[in-house]
């Protein structure tokens, strides 16, 4: 989850459904695929999935702005831009099995929902992936599993991923991740410290991790059930 820079004044002023449908697509057109994203499965998931929904009421009329937005509990949900390019670089399948780590909001659940067979998804806040888990499960996303716990040992039950998405940076890749990649498998991940991150984007190949691209960014840092940082 990006951290947010911007300093926003909460507005109360409502937005009917077509004042967000409209948002949402110019949000598609203009941030998402004006800026190189080109896969349409993510481009009809950024269309169809209400980012208004996933974040809080004072700042639903900047749902739709280009930036990361604050969703309690010292957390953020990550710019629509972010979302999309982590999203396509996966270069996911319909059969795929994806696992998350950072669940946030949900939305980047909801938009990989959109896409593969299914997602497991971790959140070491409690209140946060209760919430989460709640509203995934009211907006009918049943290949969604939510788990409250510790994301840097990955979720080993469901293993071996075919792809693997984290949304808070560590100092290192985790182990437990690398071991829960299948073979040809994607990872994800914003590695760094609180000030210099990169995002890094993996290949699994003969069981090592093999390094394809990179992107300057910040995101929120991996904690631990203590909140030490890893």
């Amino acid at each position: 989850m990006l951290i947010v820079f911007t300093m926003l004044q909460c507005g109360s002023v409502s937005q009917s459904k077509n004042d967000y449908a409209k948002q949402r697509e110019n949000m598609v057109r203009h941030q998402v695929k004006n800026r190189g994203i080109t896969d349409t499965r993510v481009l009809s998931a950024m269309s169809k999935v209400k980012r208004h929904v996933f974040v809080p009421e004072d700042y639903q009329n900047y749902a739709y702005d280009d930036r990361p937005l604050p969703i309690g509990y010292g957390q953020t949900i990550s710019q629509p831009y972010i979302v999309a390019y982590m999203t396509q670089a996966l270069q996911l399948e319909k059969k795929d099995k994806v696992l998350e780590v950072g669940t946030g909001s949900g939305y980047q659940a909801a938009i990989l929902a959109e896409i593969c067979d299914s997602v497991f998804t971790i959140e070491i806040v409690e209140e946060l992936g209760k919430k989460s888990k709640n509203l995934l499960h009211s907006l009918d996303y049943s290949n969604v599993n939510v788990k409250i716990g510790n994301g840097y040992k990955g979720w080993p039950r469901y293993s071996p991923f075919d792809a693997i998405i984290v949304t808070c940076a560590p100092t290192h890749v985790p182990d437990p991740l690398k071991q829960q990649l299948a073979e040809g498998g994607k990872l994800i991940i914003p590695v760094g410290d609180r000030y210099v991150q990169k995002l890094h984007l993996f290949v699994k190949k003969n069981g090592e991790l093999v390094e394809k691209d990179v992107l300057p960014v910040r995101f929120v840092p991996m904690v631990d059930e203590k909140g030490e940082l890893y």
